[in-house]
């Protein structure tokens, strides 16, 4: 596969990506039509899109398009997967410069394809475009199977804080390549390519979950849509929380606070959820704080102080771009 964008022309590229796709047992109409076909035996339909920009959300000299493809899928079926559904459908929106070499967009669907693999989903459609920047532009659907979906306004006091993935994995990783290194490459891997894990989301809709989410901007600042939608104060243990000791070293060496990217860092799509007291969780879920009446406004706090690093914010300063 040899050639620019532009000289393979529309269609041709067009030809090329679908022809790299796998299908499921949902998808009743892939690509091809004008619209794509499928199932919703719930009746329901959960959606949610997302847009990945170069130079914003990831660089070609420290990603490959396959892994722009799995984290651009990732981070659309995670919330799929955080609102207790089963990821089912994703359509891709793709802008390329004409002059961008053909094999650029085919590994970047491949690496859609294999992530939605993962998640048992397909890629059922999409547009391409021609524009100066490579933008992907990602809509997910997910299916609830009859239960109800779990939203972030559900938390309630007494319940439990719990999650389950990695946490600050990516941000480490995005340190690490800031300083022009590509090892420990754990870390790196992690930043590439989040692995959400996308079954704990409809299995903590089965467990009783009150309120859940993933962690996309941070664990405190994505807790914190939790506390605001439900009108309550939580209250995390830094104790509790997970540092591996690889992570630690890396923090020694940048001289950064490790807490700081499990707390505030984005992009590891784990999944944080509330659960009533008595819930019996599975051993992949990590109970690391509580919910509260909120003493004033509704917040996080780290135990039981504010937490001032913040998280990713699109029309900020923060890391957690590329």
């Amino acid at each position: 596969m040899k050639g620019t964008v532009g000289e393979l022309g529309e269609f041709g590229l067009i030809r090329e990506l679908t022809s790299r796709l796998t299908t499921t047992p949902a998808v009743r109409l892939g690509p091809g039509d004008d619209a794509a076909v499928v199932a919703a035996p719930d009746r329901r339909v959960v959606a949610s899109t997302d847009i990945l920009l170069e130079g914003r959300h990831f660089r070609r000299d420290w990603s490959t398009a396959y892994d722009v493809g799995r984290k651009a899928a990732a981070q659309n079926l995670a919330d799929i997967a955080a609102m207790g559904a089963v990821p089912t459908a994703l359509l891709l929106g793709l802008v390329v410069p004409a002059d961008l070499p053909v094999t650029w967009p085919a590994e970047l669907m491949d690496g859609i394809r294999d992530e939605c693999q993962v998640a048992g989903a397909a890629v059922v459609g999409g547009d391409v475009v021609r524009g100066d920047t490579i933008t992907v532009a990602i809509t997910a659907l997910g299916d609830l199977r009859n239960h109800e979906p779990v939203t972030r306004s559900g938390a309630q006091p007494g319940d439990v804080v719990a999650v389950t993935g990695w946490l600050g994995w990516s941000a480490a990783g995005h340190a690490v390549l800031s300083r022009g290194f590509r090892s420990p490459r754990a870390f790196v891997e992690a930043h590439r390519r989040p692995e959400p894990p996308y079954h704990a989301g409809p299995a903590a809709a089965g467990l009783g979950a009150t309120a859940m989410t993933d962690v996309s901007d941070g664990l405190v600042a994505d807790l914190g849509h939790i506390a605001e939608a439900s009108k309550v104060r939580i209250d995390l243990r830094s104790a509790d929380i997970d540092v591996p000791s690889q992570m630690s070293d890396i923090g020694q060496a940048v001289g950064v606070d490790p807490l700081q990217w499990v707390l505030s860092g984005g992009e590891d799509h784990a999944i944080v959820a509330t659960f009533p007291p008595d819930a019996k969780l599975p051993a992949r879920w990590k109970v690391i704080g509580e919910v509260l009446n909120p003493s004033a406004l509704p917040q996080v706090t780290v135990d039981g102080a504010p937490w001032a690093h913040g998280g990713w914010d699109h029309f900020g300063d923060g890391e957690g771009a590329e």
